[in-house]
């Protein structure tokens, strides 16, 4: 089992197993972390509160069902022309990162509707490890037939599959490997789906078959553009038909956003767990722990804010940062530096370094505004940042990427510049919304009022529909004209 490193500053992980229970109704990549159990370990200080919280978290899920609107006949799911379609996905690796994680959601939206569903990870570990088992046997229990990346199975798969799914633009390489003299037969019917934004994928031993795809599929309109110019520019190459889809929330996040007794267990829990009072304001910044997601550059705005604070003897409530993505067992230089300046500025108190997770609701519903501070080109979406939005937090992020088509700047939260540039514009963004309820309360419903009318898993689920409709007609055309 992965090891987990401690909750907070010299604080220990949440404690109620119970808990798990309530998370899975959360999102297909929460679901997913029921099986990192180590990451919700009972500890010794509070085994008592363990036990007496298992009743009221029943009578939390009960009541969270009773309040859930039974809804008579579903509509038709727009992916239902799917069904019977032979579709293999192919992921550069299978981890706990969004790429693997968005492409597993879609093969079970497919599945939903009965399309026959494969998949194969082009890099795996010498040595199956206990994250790859647990996903894997997540996509077998939902009927996604999982097996080699290489090998004959693979190769028919491909040739016979309806779609081919590439998912980022590491799993291009994969191509000529395996296809070899047969790559010219796939290519009509691949969709190529883009997350990346950093330089260094933008290389033609990944990407040079892009031009001959039946289409592109990219989260945002920045990370398309941007992908347009690149690949024209550097790599002398065509993108193909483009299409953006913006990404949504599950209905069964969205269920527990939307439930103010689940909520409210779950702020008690992690807050207790923190050793925070449910009036402290928490900023938290939930990513993965590196130096592109401005983690350090969040901790000097979140050092300058206190300054500000202090220097103009602000009224108050104590402020709390929260770093969700921690790793200590990567013993990188960056989360050292981190900690470091946490100790050099004496705010131990106020920063918690939490391990990191999939379960993000406990911790939406438990802090007051997020954070997102993704460096140089930025999120190519972020999905994090819709989901807080669901659960009517303020965003303030950097006006870079995809989160300048989620967060409406001056509305549902505030941008400020990536870089050393952003550090005291995102200080006085958080000394704001600290000290102005009403607008980080406004600005928290708007969020939520957006999410409802664009970021929802039905209208992903529209959006990718048109997509692999149009890819369909196109990949008909191609392989016909081929076949001529």
């Amino acid at each position: 089992m992965a090891k987990h490193a401690a909750v907070g500053w010299g604080h220990h992980h949440l404690q109620n197993r119970w808990l798990l229970a309530l998370l899975l109704m959360l999102s297909v990549s929460t679901v997913i972390a029921f099986f990192m159990r180590a990451g919700f370990d009972s500890c010794d200080r509070n085994v008592s509160a363990a036990v007496d919280g298992i009743d009221s978290a029943r009578h939390v899920i009960q009541g969270a069902e009773k309040r859930t609107p039974q809804i008579a006949s579903a509509k038709p799911s727009p992916l239902s022309f799917m069904k019977s379609k032979v579709v293999l996905l192919v992921s550069h690796e299978l981890s706990l990162s969004g790429g693997p994680l968005l492409l597993m959601e879609l093969a079970f939206l497919l599945r939903s509707v009965g399309a026959e569903v494969y998949w194969i990870t082009i890099t795996k570990a010498s040595e199956t490890d206990e994250v790859t088992y647990s996903l894997e046997h997540k996509m077998l229990d939902r009927g996604v037939q999982v097996f080699p990346a290489r090998g004959k199975e693979a190769l028919d798969t491909a040739l016979r599959a309806d779609f081919v799914v590439l998912n980022t633009a590491v799993a291009g390489k994969w191509l000529d490997v395996v296809l070899k003299e047969d790559v010219h037969r796939v290519l009509p019917k691949v969709l190529w789906w883009i997350h990346e934004m950093r330089g260094h994928y933008f290389k033609l031993d990944y990407v040079k078959h892009l031009p001959f795809v039946a289409g592109a599929m990219i989260d945002s309109h920045v990370t398309t553009e941007y992908w347009k110019s690149r690949t024209r520019e550097s790599l002398k190459i065509k993108m193909p038909d483009t299409y953006v889809v913006h990404l949504g929330n599950s209905k069964e996040l969205m269920q527990v956003a939307e439930d103010s007794v689940a909520k409210r267990v779950l702020r008690e829990h992690v807050r207790e767990s923190l050793g925070v009072l449910n009036e402290d304001l928490l900023f938290a910044l939930i990513n993965s722990v590196s130096r592109g997601k401005g983690q350090d550059l969040f901790l000097r705005s979140f050092y300058e804010a206190l300054q500000l604070i202090k220097e103009k003897k602000m009224q108050v409530p104590p402020l709390h940062a929260v770093i969700v993505g921690s790793d200590m067992t990567a013993q990188t230089k960056f989360e050292m530096e981190l900690r470091d300046y946490v100790l050099q500025k004496k705010i131990q108190d106020r920063v918690h370094f939490v391990n990191k997770t999939l379960t993000v609701a406990p911790y939406l519903a438990a802090i007051d505004v997020l954070v997102q501070n993704s460096q140089a080109q930025g999120e190519c979406f972020g999905r994090i940042t819709i989901e807080a939005m669901a659960f009517q937090l303020p965003v303030l992020g950097t006006a870079a990427g995809g989160t300048t088509e989620i967060v409406v700047n001056g509305t549902t939260g505030a941008l400020h510049p990536v870089g050393k540039a952003g550090v005291t514009p995102l200080a006085k963004n958080i000394v704001r919304l600290a000290t102005q309820v009403e607008r980080r309360l406004t600005m928290g419903k708007r969020g939520y009022e957006r999410v409802k009318e664009r970021f929802l898993e039905p209208h992903m689920a529209e959006r990718i529909a048109g997509v692999l409709k149009e890819v369909l007609r196109k990949s008909k055309i191609k392989s016909g004209r081929h076949l001529d």
